[in-house]
């Protein structure tokens, strides 16, 4: 028995898929087979990106904090090591957050940390 292509079940199947795929680019957009390699690609790599952001968000405070303590004259790694001996438990997001919106609680809290 040959395989049906035009279906209700596939008909719907292939609107799907170029639901999702609309707003590509030329033909990967309107014809089903590119369309479909395409979304396919697409999910696997906003899954991948979604795990990325994470780390680049991470990155960027260590920059912010980076940025502020140079301000301070320290260095991020010499402030990040005397925040853990002094036993100051902030984490490096709220660090950044107050880095940048209040920078006399960022040089307190450096100060607290006995850096030098």
């Amino acid at each position: 028995m040959p395989r049906a292509t035009t279906g209700r079940v596939h008909h719907n199947r292939s609107k799907k898929i170029l639901k999702d795929a609309k707003g590509f680019i030329g033909s990967r957009s309107t014809l089903y087979r590119t369309a479909k390699d395409a979304r396919r690609r697409a999910l696997q790599n906003s899954y991948k990106d979604r795990r990325r952001r994470k780390r680049d968000i991470r990155s960027l405070w260590i920059v912010r904090i980076s940025a502020a303590a140079k301000l301070c004259g320290s260095s991020y790694s010499v402030l990040i090591s005397a925040l853990k001996k002094a036993d100051i438990q902030i984490n490096r997001k709220m660090l950044a957050e107050i880095a940048v919106s209040d920078m006399n609680s960022f040089q307190k809290i450096v100060e607290q940390a006995g850096v030098k």
